[in-house]
C-alpha cells in the first residue's frame, strides 16, 4: 500500500518564505555573470525583458541584482511579483487582492506620471529679486597683464613645471580639451595687433574689461575672448568688418559664423566662462585655509582675483545670491562672507560689516543650508553636534537595499561620499582652537554665543528664503534616529565596528573616483571634499603624492572674467559646446568655409572620445572599465562616450555622447576637409569600432520608460525625493529621464543608423520608438515641456520637437502642434522669445520674460532655441518665423557677436549656470536652419 501524501495548503507565510528566499538567491547570483552588467537588450520592460531574457538570444542580464541597472534580473522581478500575490491571495485578501496588486502595479507604470515627469508649476514661486549697487568694476591692466589661459598640451607642460620635482607632481590622461588659467606673461604676438580693436572685438557689447552688476552680473567673457582674438589676428587672419551690419539672414549666419571661428581654442574646442554658483568657490577656500594656505593650491594673485569676484557680486542687501541671477540666500551669503574672512578681509571691511547685517537679519548662520554647515562644521566654525548625520555605513548595505547609496544620481552619490567620509572622521581643521580667524568667526555668524548654543537642536533649522526643497517629516524623523545612532552609548560598540568599515570603503571608493578621472573628479563639491579626505587620510599632510595630485586639478575648475575669478560648474562644457558649435556650422552650410575649424574639431572630437585613445587607455582610469569594478563602484560603462569637458574627465553623459556622435558623423558627412584630412592621413580617424562603440553607450542609457537619464540608469525611485538632505535643490536624488538627454541620445542613434544601418539596426528601431512614446509622455498639457538643464521651456520644446521629428512623428502630428501653438503664443512683441532662469525655479513661464538682462523680455538664446524648434517642425506660421529670425539680426553686433544678456543654464532646478558660448552657437544655429527650411530674408532700411 502507498504511503498517503498529504498537501499542506499554502500559507501566507509559505510565500513570505520564497520571497526571502528569492531575495537571497538574487543576492548570491549579483556578480554572475559580471560580464553582462549593465545589459538590457531594447530598453526592455519587465515582462518584455522577461520573455528577451527566457527566449531569444537578446536576454543578456545578471542573474541577480545589477548594480548598474539598479534592477534584479527579469527572473528574480517575476518571482517577487509572485511572491506578493501569494502573500496577498492566502491572507485575507484573497483573489480580489491579487487583482488590486496587479491594477495598483499597472496604474503605477501606465497611468500615473512616470517618475521622470518634472512637475509642476510650483505652488510658492520666487517672489524676491537679485539687486545690486550700480557701480562699475574695472580690473587694473597691471593685474590682469600676466594671466593666460593654456589650453591642451601646453596647460599639461605648465602644470608639471609649476610642480616639478615634487612626489606625485605629474599629471595624468588626455590633455586635449584641458583650460587653464596661469600667471604668465602673454607670448609675445607673431604681428603687431590693433589692441583696441581686439578689445572691441571681445567686448560684447558692453565697455571694454568694465562690469556692472546692476546693468548684468553675467561676465561677457572679455578677457579670455580678448586672448584669442589676439591670437587669431596674429597669426595673419582677417576681424570681422566692425563698419557695417549684414543684411541679409545669410549674411548674419555668416558673419556670426566668422565671430565665433576667432574664438576657437587651437587643440579644436571652444572655451569660455561655466561659472554662475556661488558655492562653490567658498568650499575651495575653506580647504585651502584648513590645508595651511599652501600656495601651490592658491597663490596670492589668485585670492586676489577671488575677492574681486565676491566684492562685485555682493547685492546692496549685504548677500549674495546661490548664483549670480539669485537674490540673496542664507546658503550664498554664508559660504561667500566665510571666503571672504579666510581669503584675509577683516571683519571690520564694509564689504563684511553689509554681509554680516544681512546673515544677522536672517536669524545667522543656523538658518544656513546643510552643504554651508557642512563647510562650517569642517572649519571648526559650527559643531558636528549642528550637522545631521551622513553615514558611510550606508555603502556596507546589500547593493540591492531601497536605501544604498549606489541607486542615488551619481552627483549626489559622489558629494556625499566624501561627505560620509569626513563626517564619520569627524574631521575639523586642526587649529581651529587657536586660530584668531576661526575664534571670531564663531562670534561673527550667531546671533547669540557659541558656547551656548543648543546643536542638536539646530540641525533642521534654515530659513526660508534657502528652502527650496523643505525635508520631509519622514526625512526628519530618520535623521533624528541617526542622531541617536551616534549618540546613545548603548549603540557605539556597534557603531564603532560597522563606521572603521565603513571609512575604509569611502576612502577606497575616494580613491577609485580620483583614479577614474585624473584628479579631477566629477564636479567642483566633490572635487574639493575628496582632497580634504585625502589629506585627511594622508596624516593632514600635503606634499602627499596623491595631496599633490589633486593639487594640480584645481585648475582645471578656475576661471577669469571681467568679474575675477570664480570656481566653474564642472571642468569646463568643452565637448558640450564644439558638439553644438559643429552642428551650427553645418546646417548653416559653413563647415567648407572654415576648414581649419573643421579640421581642428576633428581632431577633438577623435581625442575626447572616453577611453578611446592610446593616451586614455594608457593612465589609470582604463582598469576600472573592468566589469568587477563598474558593479564595485557603481560606474556606468565609459569607453565610446563622449564628455561634458574632456576625455580625461572620464564621466561619458547620454547627451553629451549622442551630441559628440552627431557633430563627428556631421563632420565625417559633410566636410571636405575632414574627408580630404582622412584621406590624406593628417587627420586621425576614428574608427567604425570606436562609432560603434558611442552606439552601444547610446543603447546602454535607456531606461524602463523609454526615456535616458545623464550619466548612468535609474537605478532608484521618485520617492527617493522624500530623502533630499539639501534643502537648497530640487529631483536632486536620482538619475531621471529627460526631455534634452532623450533626444540628443534618440537623435544620434538616428544618425548612426543612417551610417550604419545593419549595427543593432532592430534595438537601435526598437529603442527609437520607445523613446518617442516617452518624449510623449512628459509633454505638458500646455504642449511644452520643461527644461532641466536651461531657461527652460523654449529650450525643452527644441528638444522635445526635434526628438519626436527625427524620430519618425509627422509634423502635423498633435503634440508637435500643440508644441508650436505653445511657442508662438509666446513670441513677444518685438520678434523674440524670453525667459530667465526664474521659470526653472516656479516651473512655469516666466511671465515677465527675460525682463532684467534682455531686451524688452527678449533673449538671443531663448529666440535661436524657439525657432530651432519651430522650423523642425516646418511650423506653417512664416510671419513668426521672420519675425524672430529679424530678432536676430536686429541684436546682432557688428562684430559678428551678440550680446550677452542673462543666465542661459540651470541645474537641479534651482540654480543657474553660464554658458557664454549659447550667445553665439545658437543664433548661428537657427539662422542656418530657418534659411535652410524657409529661404534668406533681409532687413528693411529702416531695421538696419
Amino acid at each position: 500500500m502507498l504511503p498517503t501524501i498529504t498537501m499542506t495548503e499554502p500559507t501566507p507565510i509559505t510565500f513570505l518564505g520564497l520571497f526571502i528566499a528569492t531575495i537571497f538567491v538574487g543576492h548570491l547570483l549579483s556578480k554572475y555573470p559580471l560580464d553582462h552588467l549593465g545589459q538590457r537588450p531594447m530598453g526592455q520592460e519587465l515582462w518584455s525583458w522577461f520573455f528577451n531574457f527566457l527566449f531569444s538570444g537578446n536576454g543578456k542580464s545578471i542573474l541577480g541584482y545589477d548594480s548598474s541597472l539598479g534592477a534584479w534580473s527579469p527572473l528574480v522581478r517575476v518571482m517577487l511579483h509572485l511572491s506578493l500575490s501569494g502573500i496577498i491571495y492566502f491572507s485575507t485578501a484573497g483573489l480580489v487582492g491579487v487583482v488590486f496588486y496587479g491594477f495598483f502595479g499597472y496604474v503605477i507604470h501606465h497611468v500615473l506620471p512616470v517618475a521622470s515627469h518634472p512637475g509642476g508649476p510650483r505652488p510658492h514661486k520666487i517672489q524676491r529679486v537679485p539687486k545690486f549697487p550700480n557701480t562699475t568694476t574695472t580690473i587694473p591692466d597691471k593685474d590682469l597683464s600676466n594671466w593666460r589661459c593654456f589650453v591642451a598640451e601646453e596647460s599639461h607642460s605648465e602644470t608639471n613645471r609649476k610642480f616639478e620635482g615634487i612626489p606625485g607632481g605629474q599629471i595624468s590622461g588626455e590633455p586635449c580639451g584641458r583650460q587653464m588659467w596661469g600667471p604668465s606673461p602673454q607670448a609675445k604676438p607673431k604681428k603687431r595687433v590693433d589692441e583696441d580693436l581686439v578689445r572691441k572685438l571681445a567686448a560684447g557689447g558692453r565697455e571694454p574689461k568694465e562690469f556692472n552688476p546692476s546693468q548684468n552680473p553675467n561676465s561677457c567673457d572679455q578677457i579670455f575672448r580678448a586672448q584669442q582674438i589676439r591670437n587669431y589676428l596674429a597669426n595673419g587672419s582677417t576681424a570681422p568688418d566692425m563698419k557695417t551690419k549684414p543684411r541679409t539672414a545669410k549674411e548674419a549666419a555668416r558673419k556670426a559664423a566668422h565671430f565665433y571661428s576667432m574664438l576657437q581654442a587651437e587643440d579644436g574646442h571652444w572655451a569660455g566662462d561655466y561659472g554662475g554658483p556661488h558655492f562653490l568657490m567658498p568650499g575651495l577656500v575653506v580647504a585651502w585655509y584648513i590645508m595651511g594656505k599652501p600656495t601651490n593650491l592658491l597663490n596670492e594673485e589668485q585670492t586676489k582675483m577671488m575677492i574681486h569676484y565676491i566684492s562685485v557680486h555682493q547685492q546692496t542687501d549685504g548677500g549674495w545670491g546661490t548664483h549670480i541671477e539669485s537674490p540673496s540666500t542664507m546658503f550664498g551669503s554664508t559660504l561667500m562672507y566665510v571666503a571672504l574672512r579666510l581669503l584675509g578681509v577683516e571683519k571690520d571691511d564694509e564689504r563684511c560689516q553689509q554681509g554680516r547685517a544681512f546673515l544677522e537679519e536672517y536669524g545667522g548662520a543656523l538658518m544656513t543650508g546643510s552643504w554651508a554647515k557642512f563647510y562650517l562644521c569642517l572649519l571648526g566654525a559650527m559643531e558636528w553636534d549642528g550637522h545631521n548625520s551622513v553615514p558611510c555605513e550606508m555603502f556596507l548595505l546589500p547593493n540591492w537595499f531601497p536605501f544604498h547609496p549606489g541607486r542615488l544620481w551619481c552627483h549626489c552619490r559622489m558629494v556625499y561620499l566624501p561627505m560620509s567620509y569626513l563626517y564619520g572622521s569627524q574631521f575639523v581643521y586642526s587649529e581651529a582652537e587657536t586660530d584668531p580667524t576661526i575664534l571670531s568667526l564663531r562670534e561673527e555668524l550667531y546671533i547669540q554665543d557659541y558656547n551656548t548654543i543648543p546643536w542638536m537642536k539646530t540641525r533642521h533649522m534654515v530659513a526660508d528664503l534657502d528652502n527650496y526643497s523643505p525635508i520631509p517629516l519622514v526625512m526628519k524623523v530618520l535623521q533624528n534616529i541617526l542622531a541617536r545612532y551616534e549618540t546613545w552609548p548603548i549603540l557605539q560598540p556597534f557603531k564603532k565596528n560597522v563606521r572603521s568599515r565603513g571609512l575604509k570603503f569611502a576612502s577606497d571608493y575616494i580613491a577609485a573616483e580620483d583614479l577614474q578621472t585624473n584628479f579631477i573628479d566629477i564636479g567642483p563639491v566633490n572635487k574639493v571634499l575628496n582632497m580634504l579626505s585625502v589629506y585627511h587620510s594622508a596624516g593632514n599632510n600635503i606634499a602627499a603624492p596623491n595631496v599633490v595630485r589633486h593639487f594640480m586639478r584645481i585648475q582645471d575648475y578656475l576661471w577669469i572674467a571681467e568679474d575675477g575669478m570664480k570656481m566653474q560648474g564642472y571642468s569646463g562644457s568643452q565637448c558640450w559646446d564644439t558638439s553644438f558649435a559643429i552642428q551650427a556650422y553645418e546646417e548653416a552650410g559653413l563647415l567648407d568655409e572654415y576648414p581649419l575649424v573643421t579640421g581642428r574639431a576633428w581632431a577633438f572630437f577623435e581625442r575626447t572620445q572616453i577611453l578611446s585613445t592610446k593616451t586614455s587607455q594608457s593612465s589609470a582610469a582604463y582598469q576600472y572599465e573592468t566589469p568587477i569594478n563598474r558593479d564595485k563602484y557603481y560606474r556606468h560603462i565609459s569607453q565610446g562616450g563622449w564628455p561634458f569637458s574632456t576625455s580625461a574627465h572620464g564621466w561619458p553623459i547620454s547627451d553629451c555622447t549622442g551630441e559628440g556622435l552627431k557633430a563627428s558623423l556631421a563632420l565625417l558627412h559633410h566636410s571636405t576637409t575632414v574627408k580630404e584630412g582622412l584621406k590624406s592621413n593628417k587627420l586621425l580617424p576614428i574608427s567604425d569600432e570606436r562609432l560603434r562603440n558611442a552606439a552601444n553607450v547610446c543603447l546602454s542609457y535607456q531606461n524602463e520608460d523609454g526615456g535616458f537619464a545623464t550619466y548612468e540608469n535609474n537605478r532608484g525611485f521618485g520617492w527617493y525625493e522624500l530623502l533630499n538632505p539639501s534643502e537648497v535643490f530640487g529631483d536632486i536624488m536620482i538619475d531621471y529621464s529627460y526631455v534634452e538627454c532623450s533626444m540628443a541620445t534618440l537623435t544620434a542613434l538616428a544618425d548612426f543608423h543612417q551610417h550604419d544601418p545593419t549595427y543593432r539596426a532592430a534595438e537601435i528601431k526598437y529603442a527609437i520608438a520607445k523613446g518617442r512614446s516617452f518624449l510623449k509622455s512628459i509633454q505638458r498639457p500646455d504642449g511644452s515641456w520643461y527644461g532641466s538643464w536651461a531657461c527652460c521651456f523654449c529650450y525643452g520644446c527644441w528638444f522635445g520637437i526635434e526628438g519626436l521629428i527625427k524620430t519618425g512623428d509627422s509634423f502635423d502630428s498633435p503634440a508637435i502642434k500643440r508644441a508650436c501653438n505653445f511657442l508662438i503664443s509666446h513670441q513677444r512683441k518685438n520678434g523674440g522669445w524670453g525667459e530667465d532662469f526664474t521659470s526653472c525655479y516656479d516651473k512655469d513661464y516666466a511671465s515677465r520674460g527675460m525682463d532684467a538682462y534682455g531686451d524688452d523680455g527678449s533673449g538671443v538664446v531663448n529666440t535661436a532655441w524657439a525657432l530651432l524648434a519651430l522650423s523642425a517642425a516646418k511650423c506653417d506660421n512664416k510671419d513668426a518665423i521672420k519675425r524672430g529670425m529679424l530678432y536676430l539680426m536686429k541684436r546682432q553686433l557688428c562684430s559678428g557677436d551678440f550680446p550677452q544678456e542673462g543666465i542661459a543654464g540651470v541645474f537641479n532646478r534651482a540654480c543657474g549656470i553660464t554658458y557664454t558660448s549659447y550667445r553665439n552657437v545658437f543664433p548661428l544655429w537657427a539662422l542656418g536652419r530657418c534659411i535652410s527650411t524657409y529661404g534668406d530674408i533681409s532687413l528693411e532700411n529702416d531695421e538696419r
